[in-house]
């Protein structure tokens, strides 16, 4: 597709699909404008004129007159049939449905080459910060060793505000709500699964593996105690939810979402409120760090008028890293992480013989227990105290690595 002039068919007229509007009308160099508008409620009071509007998914699916479709819905499932069947349709794409995306990559992939039509997602990664494009053309013929970041504004608003401003969990939490920045149910971003679809979206660009959420370990913030928060007050480091995907020496990917405790010379020790920051780790440029806003209107909406405007000179992804990286997998048995464990009860205690090795261990009947340890990425996944009520999990600061043998280790302490 390559247009000097592009109708768009808007699916969803939320805090997005209306910052996206706006977004338009203060962009007329793009030439682009909405064809028509598909959306759910037909009570709600609308600022555009009526007959733009329409109920019906089909209205915009099968005009041939809208070239472009902007998928902007939070039903995953419904944003699902709606990007098929545009893609099946021969109509480009442009989507920030993150969880829709995760779930269905493979196959996405696969109906990109088989339609020969784009689908662009770079508002479903970071919002304003262009991160996806980044990955799939910059570093293109750069060996990238890692990517971390925190991914997802909602939680690091909240952990911002235990932090800095020393508020509950629960506080916190209920001024995000207030504010906007996390939803009544906030599940899918207090519990890392928002986080954890949006590393799916990273490993693809980063590494060319190809993962289901599922494959990767979350840890969300909603269990994290006052003996964790006092516990990184001491140490001088504060908690930030961090997704991380590093290639390991034997040639492995490890992944996963975790609290994570960052020391204040880290890049994203600075990153506050509803912003997003990543830190990519490569062979050639080195270290480098992208900062900009996680969550809102314009921000998203940003994102998303980038891909309008890459689709009119035909842009689309090649996803030549998973062609090259084929061999790529996720290997958790062959990572292993240090982390904080607190606990409130000893009969959901840590099994010391799930670590490599413990470190350090404190008890208190009033403040609470814990434990410090090196434990293998997968073993802390299948642990059966790790969802245990009353226990927290926090990565300590130091990223993700290869596991050491039980006879390295006892060489390496001799």
């Amino acid at each position: 597709m390559t247009r000097t002039n592009i109708t768009i068919g808007l699916f969803g007229f939320g805090v997005v699909g209306q910052g996206l509007h706006a977004v338009l009308e203060r962009t007329p160099g793009l030439r682009a404008r909405i064809g028509r508008i598909a959306v759910k409620d037909r009570n709600k009071a609308r600022t555009l004129p009526t007959e733009l509007f329409t109920f019906d998914k089909q209205d915009l699916l099968d005009d041939p007159d809208l070239d472009v479709i902007v998928e902007l819905i939070d039903n995953a499932d419904e944003a699902y049939v709606i990007v098929k069947q545009a893609l099946l349709n021969g109509k480009a794409v442009v989507t920030a449905n993150k969880k829709m995306l995760a779930e269905h990559l493979p196959e996405l992939i696969e109906l990109q080459k088989n339609t020969g039509v784009p689908l662009l997602y770079e508002a479903a990664a970071c919002a304003s910060i262009p991160v996806i494009r980044n990955l799939e053309e910059y570093y293109d013929t750069d060996l990238l060793d890692s990517v971390e970041g925190i991914v997802n504004g909602s939680t690091n608003y909240i952990l911002t505000a235990m932090n800095r401003d020393g508020q509950t969990y629960g506080d916190a939490l209920a001024k995000a709500q207030k504010l906007g920045f996390a939803e009544s149910n906030p599940a899918l971003d207090v519990e890392g699964l928002d986080a954890r679809n949006k590393l799916v979206l990273l490993l693809a660009h980063t590494f060319g593996l190809v993962a289901g959420p599922e494959d990767l370990l979350a840890v969300g913030i909603d269990r994290i105690s006052p003996l964790a928060t006092a516990y990184a007050r001491e140490q001088g480091l504060a908690i930030k939810l961090v997704a991380e995907a590093r290639r390991l020496p034997e040639g492995g990917i490890a992944a996963a979402v975790l609290p994570t405790l960052v020391a204040p010379s880290h890049e994203l020790s600075n990153v506050h409120d509803e912003f997003n920051g990543l830190v990519t780790q490569s062979g050639f440029a080195d270290r480098q760090f992208f900062l900009g806003r996680g969550a809102g209107a314009f921000p998203t909406a940003s994102a998303v008028l980038s891909d309008l405007s890459a689709l009119t000179y035909g842009y689309r992804y090649e996803y030549k890293k998973i062609q090259q990286n084929a061999h790529l997998n996720l290997a958790p048995d062959a990572a292993e992480v240090d982390v904080l464990v607190t606990f409130t009860d000893e009969a959901n205690a840590p099994d010391e013989a799930d670590f490599t090795v413990v470190h350090e261990q404190f008890r208190s009947a009033q403040r609470g227990s814990y434990l410090t340890g090196t434990i293998g990425l997968g073993q802390l996944a299948r642990a059966a105290w790790l969802r245990q009520a009353g226990v927290c999990v926090v990565r300590l600061a130091a990223p993700l690595r290869a596991a050491v043998s039980v006879p390295e280790l006892a060489e390496a302490e001799a």
